[in-house]
C-alpha cells in the first residue's frame, strides 16, 4: 500500500480512540412533562443519563409500567467492549505499519462483524427490556403493549417519543470504518490499473 494509505489507516485506526471518551449511542425520550428533556447514553463501559439524575427518571417510569431497572453493572457488555475496540484499533495499527491489503481486508472484515454484533446485541438487549414486563407488579397496564425502544431512529411510546441515534462515539467509529472502506476501495482500483510489461 501507499505511504498515504498507510498513515490514513493509521489515523482511521486511532479515531477508535474517541469511543472510549463519548457516548457510542443515545437515546432521547421526548414527552411535554419533561421540557428540558430526558435521556439515556450508552458509552463503551457504562450507561448513564444525558442529564444528571436522567437514568434514575427513566429506571422511575420503568417501575410504573413493569420493566426493569438499567443497571450497568449487571450488563456484562460493558465490561467487555474497551477490550474488542482495544482489539480492533491495534489491528488497525497493525495494518498500517504493514501495509499488507489482505490484512486491511481482514481488519474491515472483523470490524463489520464487531460493529453488526453490537447492533444485535443492543436490539436483543431492547427487546428483553421492552417485552419480559412484570404487569403483576406494572401501574401502568396496557394490554398488548410492548416498549422497546428503536434501533435506530424514532419511536412512539405511550406519551414519549424514544430516538434513538449514535452518540459522537458511534459516529467516529462508523467514521473509522468508513475510512478504511475508502482506502481498501482506492488500493483495489489502483492494483487493477497496474498492467505488467509483456515482452
Amino acid at each position: 500500500m501507499k505511504p498515504l494509505s498507510r498513515a490514513s489507516i493509521a489515523v482511521a485506526a486511532l479515531l477508535l480512540t474517541l469511543t472510549y471518551f463519548l457516548p457510542l449511542w443515545e437515546i432521547e425520550l421526548i414527552a411535554p412533562q419533561y421540557p428540558e428533556g430526558l435521556g439515556m447514553e450508552i458509552w463503551i463501559n457504562q450507561v448513564q443519563g444525558q442529564h444528571p439524575g436522567d437514568l434514575a427518571k427513566i429506571n422511575n417510569l420503568n417501575h410504573y409500567i413493569g420493566m426493569k431497572h438499567i443497571k450497568p453493572e449487571s450488563i456484562p457488555e460493558l465490561r467487555i467492549m474497551p477490550w474488542v475496540m482495544r482489539a480492533v484499533m491495534l489491528f488497525g495499527l497493525a495494518v498500517a505499519i504493514s501495509g499488507r491489503k489482505w490484512m486491511l481486508t481482514a481488519w474491515l472484515v472483523i470490524f463489520l462483524v464487531v460493529a453488526l454484533a453490537g447492533l444485535v446485541d443492543f436490539y436483543l438487549w431492547g427487546y428483553d427490556y421492552g417485552h419480559n414486563l412484570d404487569l403483576e407488579n406494572a401501574i401502568i397496564k396496557v394490554p398488548g403493549m410492548t416498549y422497546q425502544p428503536p434501533l435506530i431512529g424514532s419511536k412512539k411510546l405511550l406519551n414519549f417519543e424514544a430516538v434513538s441515534l449514535p452518540g459522537l462515539g458511534g459516529w467516529a467509529a462508523i467514521g473509522s470504518v468508513l475510512a478504511g472502506a475508502l482506502i481498501w476501495f482506492m488500493e483495489t482500483r489502483r492494483a487493477r490499473k497496474v498492467i505488467p510489461n509483456v515482452d
